[in-house]
C-alpha cells in the first residue's frame, strides 16, 4: 500500500496521514503522542529538527519501557519489589551504598555470584526480587524461581530425558534468581542436579540466592558434605555475601501494629 503525497493537507488530512503511517509503520507511540507534541512544538517554537527528535525518542523510550516490562513478566517473580521502596533503616544490616553499587549490574555483567543470607522478615526476598528487577530493566535476562522448584524440575525432566536441554534453559539467562534455599532438606540426587544448574552457569552467568541459613548450616540441605562444599564454592567465589540479620522487619511491624491501639487507649 502507498500513501498519496500531497502538499498542502488539511490539519485533518494531515492527522489522517499520519495516523496511517504510523500503523504500516508500527509506531504506536508517535501514533498515540503526536498530536501533543505538535501543539508543544508549536507553543514552544521548535525547529523541525527538535519535532522530529521529539517524535523518536517518544517511540524510542515506550519501546524501552516495553521491553523492561517483558522482561520482568518473563522473570516470573512472584510479587512486585522495588529498591525504591525498600526501608533501609528498619534494617541497618543492610548497607545502602552496598545495594545501589549492585543496582549498577556490574556483577551480573561480570557473571559474579551474590548470596543474601539472614533470618524471615530481614528483607532477602525483597532484595533478591529487587535487584532482579533492576537487572531486567537493565536489559538482562532474569529467572527467579523458588529453590525446591528449581530442583523439582530437573528431577521431572530427567524421568522424560530432557534433563539438558532443561539445564540449558537456565544456564541461558543473565541472572538466575534462587529463593528460599535452605528451607527443606534435599536428597542426594536433588542436590546433584542443582549443583549441575550451578556448573553450567559458573563465571559465565550470575547467580543470586537468598536463605535462611548461615553456610554452615548447609549440611542440613545438601546432606553430602563434599557436595555442599562443591555447592558453597560456586555461590560465593568472586561474590558478594550480604548478611541480613536475625531481627524481623515483618515481626517489628506487625507488633508495631498491635501496640499502636493500646497506646492510643
Amino acid at each position: 500500500m502507498t500513501l498519496p503525497r500531497q502538499r498542502g493537507l488539511t490539519e485533518q488530512a494531515a492527522d489522517a496521514a499520519i495516523d496511517t503511517a504510523c500503523r504500516m509503520l508500527r509506531l504506536p507511540s508517535i501514533r498515540n503522542e503526536f498530536s501533543d507534541i505538535a501543539d508543544r512544538a508549536v507553543k514552544d517554537q521548535m525547529t523541525y529538527r527538535g519535532f522530529l527528535a521529539e517524535l523518536l525518542m517518544t517511540e524510542c523510550d515506550d519501546r524501552a519501557r516495553r521491553r523492561s516490562e517483558r522482561r520482568i513478566k518473563a522473570a516470573g517473580f512472584p510479587r512486585e519489589k522495588s529498591l525504591r521502596i525498600f526501608d533501609f533503616d528498619a534494617n541497618p544490616n543492610i548497607d545502602p551504598a552496598t545495594i545501589h553499587t549492585l543496582a549498577s549490574c556490574e556483577w551480573i555483567k561480570k557473571g559474579q555470584p551474590l548470596c543474601l543470607i539472614g533470618d524471615s522478615g530481614t528483607g532477602k526476598s525483597h532484595m533478591l526480587i529487587a535487584l532482579g528487577t533492576e537487572a531486567a530493566m537493565k536489559g538482562y535476562r532474569v529467572r527467579y524461581t523458588l529453590a525446591t522448584k528449581l530442583v523439582n524440575e530437573p528431577v521431572e525432566a530427567a524421568d522424560e530425558k530432557q534433563l539438558n536441554k532443561t539445564i540449558a534453559r537456565y544456564g541461558r539467562v543473565d541472572l538466575l534468581c534462587i529463593d528460599e534455599l535452605g528451607y527443606m532438606e534435599l536428597d542426594r540426587h536433588g542436590a546433584e542436579l542443582l549443583f549441575q544448574v550451578l556448573t553450567e552457569r559458573e563465571e559465565k552467568n550470575s547467580v543470586a540466592i537468598a536463605s535462611n541459613e548461615s553456610f554452615g548450616g548447609w549440611t542440613k540441605t545438601f546432606t553430602d558434605p563434599r557436595l555442599c562444599a562443591a555447592i558453597v564454592d560456586r555461590l560465593t567465589f568472586n561474590g558478594t555475601i550480604i548478611e541480613t540479620g536475625t531481627d524481623s522487619y515483618r515481626l517489628a511491624s506487625t507488633r508495631a501494629r498491635a501496640e499502636q491501639p493500646a497506646i492510643a487507649g
